[in-house]
């Protein structure tokens, strides 16, 4: 027997689910438009119970997101940030880490934890990121935090 969940387009949840917005304050121009776009799609779905943290940079995103899936008052949990490379390693550093982080921290509490941080190599790419459209990377990982969320509540865990 198959069974269908639907995708990001037409999603709706019923009960729409409490999620955690935590957005970064480094690059605040470009996370500002992430954090708008992940708040228009969520509202766009219904999804209006939201609580939006921010964190003082896209490393300390991991740590403040895995604390969140661990209230239990979060259904899922969506990090926005913003690494533009500049002219030493940092950028791979601090990418890395927060790739990794937060892959662990949604492994370790079965919450979805969304990547919504943007890796780029200019401000430009950044900014063509971020815009009021459709191709936003808030908006994109609303989507993925909820698509998930909505697996998890159709294949409860084994016990």
């Amino acid at each position: 027997m198959s069974k269908h969940i639907p995708v990001a387009p037409d999603l709706r949840l019923s009960p729409a689910p409490k999620v955690a917005i935590i957005s970064s304050r480094f690059n605040t121009s470009i996370t500002g438009g992430l954090k708008n776009g992940a708040l228009e799609w969520l509202e766009e779905r219904g999804i209006t119970d939201v609580d939006v943290y921010d964190a003082p940079g896209a490393f300390e995103l991991p740590l403040l997101a895995q604390r969140l899936a661990k209230s239990g008052k979060y259904e899922g949990v969506i990090c926005l940030g913003c690494v533009i490379k500049g002219d030493t390693a940092h950028f791979e550093f601090i990418s890395l880490g927060a790739t990794i982080g937060i892959m662990q921290a949604q492994l370790a509490t079965e919450v979805p934890i969304a990547f919504g941080i943007l890796t780029t190599y200019t401000e430009q790419q950044a900014v063509d990121r971020s815009r009021e459209d459709a191709e936003n990377k808030g908006r994109e990982a609303a989507a993925a935090c909820v698509e998930s969320l909505a697996f998890l509540r159709n294949v409860p865990a084994r016990s």
